[in-house]
């Protein structure tokens, strides 16, 4: 049996969300004073033999209909570090809220790996109520869904290796179905978190972004990220500023556009 591999990875910012540091808390903290925008990633995960794209975004006319600054269409994002969209294989969407699940129309030959638990969440009961739709778009769980009957949905009950030095990681609370990315590089173990942790902050005040299915395992979800990551620096929050700032780029020029997550963070 062939030994894991080691993956460089990327994170790369799509759009913008200018907003308060209240919205970004269940619970008041004092951090509530002054602003918190929320920076919009898809990531990369790239070996010597494979690929994996991390979610999709959304495109220029959700962000229009959302208030977000849209500042390139991901799969460009994706182009400046040499992935192409139109040949990825493989996609994992760690769930399907609207910037995430987007775009599923620009990998054509991919397979979509999704849990279980979130195709059931985002088609069942709970979308009866504003509050839980709310971040989702309807034409994006039917595009799923179709890609299901098109037999590209490659379903997960719960943890997976998809390859030797990559796995899935379900942790529930945002979504019933949110999963986490747990990724080797020559820097050891790193967790892309996605929403499991929106900004460091959530985690390391113990405070839940609000727009959560169930807080307790939110919460919960936190510890199993650390158990996961080699350290709390190999943790990746889904939504920080903070992640361009802290890793580098991969070439000057795409400084706050792109980093390397697979180097240490400098904080």
């Amino acid at each position: 049996m062939s030994g894991p591999e080691t993956f460089e990875v990327f994170a790369i910012k799509y759009a913008t969300h200018d907003r308060d540091a209240a919205h970004n808390f269940l619970y008041p903290t004092d951090i509530h004073d002054g602003p918190m925008p929320l920076d919009y990633f898809v990531w990369a995960a790239v070996s010597k033999n494979r690929t994996y794209v991390i979610d999709t975004g959304f495109k220029a006319e959700i962000a229009a209909k959302r208030g977000r600054t849209f500042h390139r269409c991901p799969a460009e994002g994706l182009a400046l570090i040499g992935v192409d969209a139109a040949t990825v294989t493989d996609v994992i969407v760690t769930h399907m809220h609207y910037d995430h699940v987007g775009n599923f129309d620009l990998f054509p030959n991919a397979r979509f790996h999704l849990q279980d638990r979130e195709m059931a969440y985002a088609t069942g009961r709970y979308m009866r109520h504003g509050a839980f739709r709310y971040a989702f778009e309807v034409e994006d769980v039917v595009g799923m869904v179709r890609r299901v009957y098109a037999g590209r949905v490659v379903f997960h009950d719960g943890d997976a290796e998809l390859a030797p030095g990559l796995s899935l990681h379900h942790i529930g609370g945002h979504t019933d179905g949110l999963q986490s990315v747990r990724v080797l590089t020559r820097r050891g173990w790193i967790v892309v978190a996605s929403d499991a942790c929106h900004v460091y902050a959530n985690k390391d005040l113990a405070n839940p972004f609000p727009i959560v299915l169930h807080v307790g395992k939110m919460m919960e979800g936190w510890d199993r990220l650390r158990a996961l990551a080699d350290s709390e620096d190999h943790i990746v929050p889904g939504h920080d500023p903070l992640v361009l700032k802290y890793y580098p780029p991969p070439d000057g020029k795409l400084a706050g556009i792109v980093c390397r997550l697979d180097v240490p963070p400098v904080k």
